[in-house]
């Protein structure tokens, strides 16, 4: 693994554990890289729980509960999936944080309405103001398919950081 994604390994693995937050992950289009960064660490069986590789829909469905009717009307590339994607990931889990992924890859699926390099990251974050804090972005990252799965896995990472940071 090279030092950049060590490095977030290590931050995103100190912010969980001196925060007591847990982690899990819902990986489509990384394909399990995230969980390959934090799990890298050192001690991170403290503060990483489990991840869920959900790269086709009816496995988005079968493991996080992603309706049916969402990825028809906004496809697996859209923050209402990924939305549903992390709160399916929290509800299966024992975390605190979650962080789901889903995005065309490329160099093939690019659409006029969704190129390559697109690509949804949710975020969530449970006991927030007696709820759970819930985030999603769409990114639009540059590159070739590796270039495009590694930016998703430092944004993914890099919004984990700024859910340990909310009160």
């Amino acid at each position: 693994m090279d030092r950049e994604l060590n490095e977030l390994g290590e931050q995103v693995g100190a912010a969980l554990k001196n925060n007591e937050l847990v982690l899990t992950t819902a990986e489509s289009c990384t394909g399990g890289w995230i969980g390959e960064v934090v799990t890298s660490v050192s001690g991170s069986s403290a503060w990483y729980d489990r991840g869920f590789i959900t790269y086709t829909n009816a496995a988005k469905q079968q493991m996080l509960g992603v309706k049916a009717l969402t990825l028809r009307e906004h496809g697996a590339v859209s923050e209402p999936v990924v939305r549903e994607m992390v709160a399916g990931a929290l509800a299966a889990s024992r975390a605190h944080i979650a962080v789901s992924v889903s995005g065309v890859a490329g160099p093939t699926g690019g659409t006029a309405d969704k190129p390559v390099g697109t690509v949804c990251i949710g975020w969530a974050r449970k006991g927030v103001a007696a709820g759970t804090e819930l985030r999603a972005e769409t990114c639009h990252f540059d590159g070739d398919r590796e270039a495009v799965r590694r930016q998703s896995v430092i944004r993914a990472l890099q919004g984990v950081l700024a859910m340990t940071r909310i009160n």
